[in-house]
């Protein structure tokens, strides 16, 4: 020992490691004697690629030591197979299962987790297994040798590898997901459905929306077959639980110290825990109550630890980390990064399906467009690289962000993708913290012209390996200085923006998909397209959108009529014109509430949302609300939303007119009209503007001459006021210029474009929309105002016509078989109310229903 003072690391996995490498590197290992235990019989390895060692790779080729004698040769002695049982915090020692006790001046838990084994009834019969080291694949191994079939239960990420490595043994491989998709925290369902099809082509066969409620067994005590929910069985030999992982954290609450309500030791921005001696690190620490489970992260705690430890003058902190992750399952590329699921209010999405070549791709744009805010990838990630690192240095996008996804066709990046768009300061490896600066030095100053001499010259790629891709673009563009032109149109099906297939629409009254595509596109369209044109469709003839011919157009909400929320179940809003609501109508609403278990809340829109409802339940929701009065509120389309209002001079001593009377006229001249983006509307009854106008697409303000007409604003993310069209209006003009200002904008608008962005990229601003408006510039106001009569008198309540349709009635169901709840749909209680429990209230609850 070289030092009084102890740093004992307890874990040797991968994060554990670096840890060591980087206090060796900050001479740590001068200032303390470093001490470790591993629980394993073996040193730290790579347990990213550990199925590779299912095709040829050995333990000692997974190996994270540069050299075997790396630990010895820097000082640090490894307590090897020998785990910590025992933290004394007072005495400041560690004892293991092996009788050593320890002292020790700064302690790091770097512990890890452990697989989680859902509690079902058998899950203890031989042949089964986790999958987590190297000694459960050995006995996963010698249990395959004897088998034909196998079960992965989970289909997440390392279920799927998992599921790979069975199919390797060369076992009929099965996976059973409780989830109505694959990797759930990945991807979403455009994505999940084409990872699943490309899966299943591999010749593994997947089972999705499967709870398992039993295990059943031979006589001998082994494996016999699954049972589940729904009383179907899959017979198997073999089963592999992959359904999450929770935090090694034993040995932390034994001691005492913060821990986490759901688990994980509580750390701060320092990697430090409630105890100033105590750090951790990787899957067992909780940052802002939030366990991150990919190396990355873990690593940057590990550089956070060792320069909190080390003093560093100018030390690295944990605020958090984009869990970004890039990989390849069974030879299929999934890349996810950043808000994936658009969570972002008011963000945009583009996404491209190729269903032939199995691509789907996804960005997620703030609401100004200008910046990637996350994206998933499926079937071809190579742009994975370029396009994180778009997010993580919020690098402006080209001015049609959707040509970053869309297939080039000659051979080129597409527009803006180059790595010269990266700042030198961007991190391209986030495993060792490797910049573009240091990779382009290394090229430049270093002569690196290979990859491999890149990663041994810079350690970049050597971690999760995700960032290769985009090294080899910086190597290339370095090179050679290649860059490409790209086109821009609504998808590769069709060479025509949004505004051009409207016009095609009406020019040639194409009524259906089928036909705009065969004359003026080509293949069989894609998530982009299709409700591009349904939307269109819906516009130009307000048909209902569930007709045959138009349903496979619709995205989930619309298929749905109601807005899918993240456990699978629905939300419903009627609609309340003007805000005005009877007092029977609010109890009707409390009566179907209570009666379905729903979560009730008021909008900001002056209406009721009741959340909670699963599909098979919608249709006799809106029975009973129909036979209340309601309809439907299309919170669910890119359609009018509501239109608020104050209560005007009917109760107001302010108010100059009958503003919620306005209101509701107005409300209900323009529901169901589908649009590029929602509508938002208000009218106020006097310019005290309580009914807030200005922030909606179109606002109105009564004066005490009329009204006045306020277009194009936005609240939200990215707030912006609406500009006066006309003053002074009655009535009869307010409607009129409305409805041609909304059909001007649906004719011209872009897909999924806002009143307010369409605005802002009009050329010549208000100037010119009042002279189209107003002054009927174009010579189209007649034909405006003609289409908007068209969508007033063909209106028709979606709800009320889907309930009283037999063949629409049949879609609102669970299961294509069955009419089964669904059994993934699982609800908790909060503050007298339901809300979606989580995982692990989920695995709780069900646990409860599993017959013993």
């Amino acid at each position: 020992m070289i030092s009084q003072k102890n740093l004992v690391v307890i874990g040797n996995g991968m994060v554990g490691h670096r840890f060591l490498e980087l206090a060796v590197e900050a001479g740590l290992n001068h200032s303390f004697n470093i001490i470790t235990f591993c629980e394993e019989p073996r040193y730290a390895y790579d347990r990213v690629y550990l199925s590779s060692y299912f095709s040829g790779k050995t333990a000692e080729d997974l190996s994270l030591l540069s050299k075997p004698d790396y630990y010895q040769a820097n000082g640090i002695h490894v307590h090897l197979g020998d785990k910590a049982t025992l933290i004394d915090r007072a005495a400041k020692t560690v004892t293991s299962a092996n009788g050593v006790t320890l002292s020790y001046d700064v302690l790091v838990l770097a512990t890890g987790s452990f697989p989680f084994v859902p509690p079902i009834p058998g899950n203890d019969a031989k042949g089964c297994f986790v999958y987590r080291t190297i000694e459960d694949l050995d006995a996963m191994k010698a249990w395959a040798a004897k088998c034909t079939t196998g079960v992965v239960i989970g289909g997440g990420l390392l279920g799927l590898e998992c599921a790979s490595a069975l199919k390797n043994m060369g076992l009929k491989t099965n996976v059973v997901e409780f989830a109505p998709r694959l990797m759930t925290v990945q991807v979403d369902d455009g994505g999940g459905a084409l990872l699943k099809n490309k899966i299943e082509s591999l010749g593994v066969k997947v089972h999705l929306n499967k709870s398992t409620t039993n295990i059943a067994k031979k006589d001998d005590g082994t494996v016999d077959k699954l049972v589940f929910a729904d009383k179907s069985e899959l017979p198997t030999e073999m089963v592999v639980f992959s359904a999450g992982i929770r935090p090694r954290d034993e040995l932390a609450k034994s001691s005492g110290l913060l821990m986490g309500q759901r688990g994980g030791v509580v750390v701060d921005d320092n990697c430090r825990t409630s105890d100033p001696a105590i750090f951790a690190i990787g899957e067992v620490a909780l940052h802002q109550n939030r366990i991150y489970g990919l190396v990355a992260p873990g690593y940057h705690m590990a550089k956070v630890a060792v320069d909190a430890i080390g003093g560093a003058p100018k030390p690295a902190t944990f605020t958090g980390f984009h869990m970004s992750t890039k990989l390849k399952l069974m030879g299929v590329d999934v890349g996810s990064f950043g808000d994936a699921f658009a969570a972002t209010p008011g963000s945009h999405v583009v996404a491209f399906t190729d269903s032939k070549n199995e691509v789907y791709k996804k960005l997620v744009l703030s609401p100004d467009r200008k910046t990637l805010l996350g994206g998933i990838l499926v079937g071809d990630a190579s742009t994975y690289g370029s396009l994180h690192q778009f997010m993580l240095n919020k690098v402006a996008l080209p001015p049609n962000p959707e040509d970053l996804i869309l297939p080039v066709r000659d051979g080129g990046k597409p527009v803006g993708m180059g790595p010269e768009h990266l700042p030198d300061a961007a991190t391209i490896c986030s495993c060792h913290n490797v910049t573009k600066g240091t990779i382009c030095d290394a090229i430049t100053q270093q002569k690196c012209m290979e990859v491999g001499a890149i990663k041994s010259c810079t350690k970049a790629g050597t971690g999760c390996g995700s960032c290769v891709t985009l090294m080899k673009d910086i190597l290339k563009y370095e090179l050679k200085r290649a860059g490409v032109e790209v086109k821009n149109h609504v998808c590769e099906h069709f060479p025509y923006s949004r505004q051009e297939l409207y016009s095609l629409v009406r020019l040639h009254s194409h009524k259906t998909f089928e036909a705009l595509i065969a004359a003026h596109g080509t293949g069989l369209g894609c998530e982009i397209c299709k409700p591009t044109v349904g939307s269109i469709l819906a516009s130009a003839w307000n048909d209902h959108i569930l007709e045959k011919k138009h349903a496979p157009l619709q995205d989930t909400n619309d298929r749905f009529l109601a807005n899918i929320q993240r456990d699978g179940t629905y939300s419903v809003i009627p609609r309340v014109a003007g805000g005005e609501i009877t007092p029977d109508q609010l109890i009707a609403l409390g009566v179907v509430a209570k009666k379905y278990n729903l979560y009730s809340k008021i909008t900001g829109g002056q209406r009721v949302d009741l959340f909670g409802a699963r599909v098979e339940q919608l249709p006799f929701i809106w029975e009973e609300l129909i036979a209340a009065g309601f309809e439907s509120g299309h919170a669910y389309g890119k359609a009018l939303r509501t239109v608020k209002s104050c209560v005007g001079s009917t109760w107001c001593r302010f108010g100059v007119q009958d503003a919620v009377g306005l209101a509701i006229t107005v409300e209900n001249r323009y529901k169901g009209l589908r649009s590029p983006h929602k509508l938002k509307s208000a009218v106020s009854g006097c310019a005290r503007e309580c009914a807030e106008a200005q922030s909606k697409d179109f606002g109105i303000i009564a004066t005490d001459k009329g009204y006045n007409l306020y277009v194009c604003g936005n609240g939200g993310m990215k707030p912006q006021h609406a500009q006066l069209l006309a003053a002074d209006l009655s009535e009869a003009e307010v409607i009129k210029y409305t409805d041609r200002f909304l059909m001007f904008y649906v004719r011209t608008a872009d897909r999924l474009e806002r009143t307010a962005w369409w605005f802002n990229k009009l050329d010549g601003g208000m100037d010119y929309l009042k002279d189209v408006i107003l002054n009927d510039k174009l010579d189209i106001c007649a034909e405006l105002e003609r289409e908007m009569q068209h969508v007033v008198d063909t209106y028709q309540d979606e709800w009320k016509t889907a309930v009283n349709d037999p063949q629409k009635r049949k879609q609102f169901r669970a299961f294509i078989n069955s009419d089964a709840a669904d059994p993934s749909v699982v609800m908790a209680s909060e503050r007298g109310q339901p809300r979606p429990a989580t995982w692990d209230e989920k695995v709780e609850i069900m646990s409860t229903l599993v017959p013993t």
